[in-house]
Parts: C-alpha cells; structure tokens; sequence
C-alpha cells in the first residue's frame, strides 16, 4: 500500500532520488529522466486502472544491491535500492525479452493495419534487433473475424493483458480472459467463442490499447472504395463531430487542432457525391430527445431517461441491465438519423432512387460499425447507414489516394443536411449530450428564452457526475458517466433506489466520443482527450447559433418533411426499440 507521506531515497543510474514509498521503480525512472521501454504496461491516469502485470519482461532493469533483474513496472522501490537502466544484464534481458515475443509472431509488418503503428515493431527498432535468434513453431489460431466492428487475430497476441485489463477492470464487460496454457496461452473469449457469440459491446477499446493487431477494426474501405468507382451509385458521407477535431494528428498536427474545412474537401476529392454533417443529426437528436423528456416529465412517464447516441452503451444497458430497457430514450442516435433522412427526405429532394443510395458514416466510433448491422435500424429494408469508416480509416484512405490534407482549402458541407449548431458538436465529449439536450428542454419546460447556454456543472473528465439543473419552478436532476465500469456503478445504484435522476448521459468510451475506438491511438494521454475536448468546446462558443431548435435546416425538415417533433413521421423515421440481449 502505498504510503504517501513516507519518503525514501534511491538511485536510479547513480542519480539520487527522493520518491514516495509505494513507488514503482518504472516511475522512479521517470522522475530521474531515463527511459525505460515497456510493452505490457498500461497506465490511464485519471481514465483508470494500471496494468502491472508484468507479462513481457521488456522493462527489465538490474537492482544492484542483488544483481537480479526485476520488472520495473511492477517493482516497488525500497530505501537505499541502487538501480541500473542500462547494465549489460539489463540490455540483454531485454533483447532476450523481445527476441522470445517476436519468434512466435506473425511478419506480415508490410500488409498489417498496424504497420508503423506498432509498439511491439518500434521496440525491436529501438532494440536494433535484426536477428531472431529462438526459432521453432509458431500459434496457430483461426482468426475471428465473425462480427462487423472488431477483427481478432490471437497469432498476433503477445498476450499483455492489456485487452483484458480494458475489458474486465476498466468496461466491466468481461469477455476477454486468458486461454490455454503455456506455448498457446492468448487473451479471448469463453470457450473460444467468437465476438458475435459473446457479450462484447464492441466499444473498441480493447482495439485502443492492444500494442499488436491482434485486435483492430474491421476495416470497411475495400467496400467504401467500391461504391465510390461504381457510377450507379450515389454515395453519401456523414462525418461526426469528434473527428475533426483528431483527424488532423494523423497528418502533423496538435490534438485539438481544428481540421472541418479540410476534412470536407478531402471527402470531396475522394469521389463522395454530397458531404453532410452527422451535427445535424446531432441537433435533431436532442429536439426529439428533449421533447420526449419533457412528455416524460409532464406525463409521469419512466425516468430516469437516459440518452441512446452511443451504441456500445445500447449494447450493453440490452445485455447486462434488461430489466431497465423502458429507461432509455428511443431516439436513434445521430448517425442513423442522418442515414433515414437521407434515404428518405433527401432522397426525394434530390430526386435519387433510396436503393441507389450508399451512405457512409465517418465516426471515432468501432461500435458504429455494429449500430450499423442493427435491424431495427433500417427502413423498407434499407439500412439506414450502409458503411462505417473510423477516423483512422478515413486518415488511411486520404494517404492512399495521395491527398496533401495540409494543403487543402477549406470546404462546406452540403447544405440540406449540413448546417448544424454549437449545441450539436459538443455531442462528442462527455457530457455534452446532455448539456445540449438540457438547452432545448429548459427552454421547452419553461417556455423562456436561455440565458446562459453553458452548464458548466455537466462538464469535466470525472468517470460519474452529477448536476441540478433549475428549470423554472423544477429542478432537474442530471447524471453523467462515461466508460462502461462508471456506468454500471451508476445503474446499479439506480436499482437499488440509491439514486435518483431525471436525465442521465452514458457515453462507453473515456471522455466520450473523442477517446473512441476508432480515434487515433491517444495511448491513455489524458491531456489529448482535453485537447479535442476543449477544440468541440471551442467551436460550440464562436458558433452563430448554439440550440439545437434554432437550426433553420431543422426547423425545415420539421416544417418540410416531419411536420413536428415527437410526430408520427418523426417516430417512424428517427426512433427505434431495444431489446434484452443475452449475456455471455
């Protein structure tokens, strides 16, 4: 346990250190400066938990004092411990380390999708190996690749148990563990099972974490190339808030770094035929959301209501929590009704055949790719979006079609379904969900004007927050959690009558859409996620119109097409139903 005010002294390379007692010798050599490389290590801050298990023995280093080498990310310094980064028995228990881990792994580097991307290929470069010296048999697993979203491949599973780590301690999901024994031990599932088999929401952090391929995203750009070389078709792309604000670091800049413009004429030099922004579905989510609250509200109806936008917290609240399936909104989320509304109003509008429509979502999100799959989400047997493509996979797309994205002038999304507001973008950080639908319902439950748009109360990083909100003469009593295990926590105590809400916003992944599943790898740097945060925050102040009710292009999808919210239209279109989903 460690002891905060006890401190002790150690050397690490002779240089002489003051830390806490309870420190690992890994840390200890940050705070001497001396990088120790690690692999199976996995520290999320404030996002949660460590991974000390120890597993690959990279971060070896040489204790002095008993001349053994010991894991410097489980190790605990003690008073008077005289370590050596960098001693001969060090480097080559490392290599040693190393050399083990990539004699039993796959080289297809060339063709990988994580292809200089890879931490296990960046430590044998930093290593300078160039030889494997312990040849022999390799695994040989079947890869899995039975679900939309993930791609599992246990031959490259180095087995870190970092997956495991995400998947049980942090999401609370539990469907990875470790299998077999010995030479053939890897992280998965139950019995072999494959992903559509289990339980897995498909939230995609397992796919964040793993420094290997051994999980990635289904990729869905062979398919995307395909109806965009297909003159028949009339291909649509959406692109959600959160990616532009880290598409960018892909191609040179800063996390945050605003990056619409040139995300647009990207999309355009690509072949897609009209660019929406899934903002605008974001604003008519939270008119029809803040309409069902208040029919909620004024009609005793079941509260708490919770927001529906993020589909790996729908697949899990389906499978883990069944018995409160009348608590979530019925609202579909953002990307999907963009997709109705294009294969339905817009397609009139333009005058295109709906089956001759392909739409495209661009998300952060890998569990968009199983929302996609969903039944439910179709209409007159068209699915309401056909392709879901991460930001990692649209940054891959830009590369191989030889597109200088820093170089790009700034486009314009079409305007049918392309002009949004500042409450719409704020959808990609947690809490902004709610802070947006909150905008619309005072100002539906009071029938006055907003002040003040900012709820700052609902803002913040931490894992569960709570705020009241006043609305006229009620108060409104607001949740907020965003990565699984916080949502659990939070459901659990909504079972046992512990808490009370009348709105509350799950977002699955940490700091809500900018740390998905399919963002650029953010490696627990907490500070990235504030970055991209602070940009969505950024954009929603200097924007000309932050309520959702005040976008004049939902306003006339309304007065058009919908006729108003909560309509019958509006119900057919833009709402759906969940189901309880067996858990395994």
């Amino acid at each position: 346990m460690k002891l905060i005010d006890k401190k002790i002294t150690c050397y690490v390379n002779d240089i002489e250190l003051e830390v806490e007692q309870g420190t690992t010798v890994l840390d200890a050599g940050k705070k001497a400066g001396v990088d120790i490389p690690t692999l199976c290590h996995l520290d999320l801050h404030e996002l949660g938990p460590v991974n000390q298990s120890a597993n690959c023995r990279v971060c070896v280093v040489e204790d002095d004092n008993s001349g053994n080498l010991i894991p410097s990310c489980s190790q605990y310094v003690y008073d008077g411990m005289r370590i050596q980064t960098d001693s001969m028995n060090a480097v080559m228990g490392r290599r040693t380390s190393l050399e083990l881990l990539l004699s039993n792994h796959p080289r297809d580097c060339l063709t990988c999708v994580k292809n200089r991307n890879c931490e296990l290929q960046t430590l044998a470069d930093d290593l300078n190996i160039r030889e494997i010296h312990y040849k022999g048999e390799k695994m040989d697993h079947p890869v899995d690749d039975s679900s939309r979203a993930i791609i599992k491949d246990p031959n490259k599973c180095i087995m870190c148990r970092r997956c495991i780590t995400m998947c049980n301690d942090m999401q609370t999901v539990g469907v990875l563990s470790p299998l077999d024994r010995g030479f053939d031990v890897v992280a998965g599932t139950a019995f072999h099972l494959d992903l559509d088999q289990t339980s897995c929401t498909y939230c995609g952090q397992c796919v964040s974490v793993c420094p290997t391929a051994a999980l990635a995203e289904r990729s869905a750009t062979p398919n995307v190339w395909k109806a965009l070389n297909n003159p028949d078709k009339h291909v649509v792309v959406q692109v959600a808030p959160a990616v532009r604000v880290a598409i960018g670091e892909s191609f040179g800049y800063n996390p945050g770094d605003i990056s619409t413009g040139k995300l647009v004429s990207a999309l355009r030099r690509l072949g897609f035929d009209t660019v929406f922004d899934t903002i605008f579905g974001a604003d008519l989510t939270v008119v029809e959301e803040a309409k069902e609250l208040v029919d909620r509200i004024e009609s005793d109806g079941p509260l708490p209501m919770l927001t529906s936008c993020c589909p790996a917290w729908v697949q899990f609240i389906e499978q883990q929590f069944p018995d409160l399936l009348d608590v979530p909104s019925s609202c579909k989320s953002p990307q999907s009704m963009v997709g109705a509304l294009s294969k339905s109003y817009y397609a009139e509008t333009a005058g295109v055949d709906p089956e001759d429509i392909i739409m495209v979502s661009i998300m952060p999100c890998v569990a968009k790719k199983s929302e996609a799959d969903r039944e439910e989400l179709s209409e007159a047997g068209l699915a309401n979006v056909d392709y879901v493509v991460t930001t990692r996979e649209l940054a891959r797309m830009i590369k191989e079609a030889a597109i200088d994205f820093r170089t790009l002038a700034e486009g314009a999304f079409d305007s049918l379904l392309g002009e949004s507001t500042g409450a719409g973008t704020i959808f990609g950080t947690t809490g902004g969900v709610i802070e947006a639908s909150t905008r619309t319902a005072y100002e539906m439950i009071t029938g006055k004007e907003l002040g003040t748009l900012e709820f700052r109360q609902l803002r913040g990083i931490e894992g569960v927050r709570e705020a009241t909100i006043e609305t006229g003469d009620r108060k409104l009593r607001v949740g907020i959690a965003h990565e699984l295990g916080n949502a659990r926590q939070l459901l659990e105590a909504i079972q046992r009558g512990d808490a009370h809400f009348d709105a509350i916003e799950i977002m699955a992944c940490p700091g809500g859409c900018i740390g998905g599943g399919g963002q650029p790898y953010h490696h627990g740097d907490i500070s990235r996620l504030e970055r991209r945060a602070a940009a969505l925050y950024h954009i929603d102040d200097i924007s000309e119109r932050r309520k959702a009710h005040d976008n004049p292009l939902v306003k006339k999808v309304y007065e058009d097409y919908l006729e108003s919210p909560g309509s019958l239209k509006a119900k057919q279109l833009l709402h759906t139903s969940y189901s309880a989903k067996e858990r395994i």
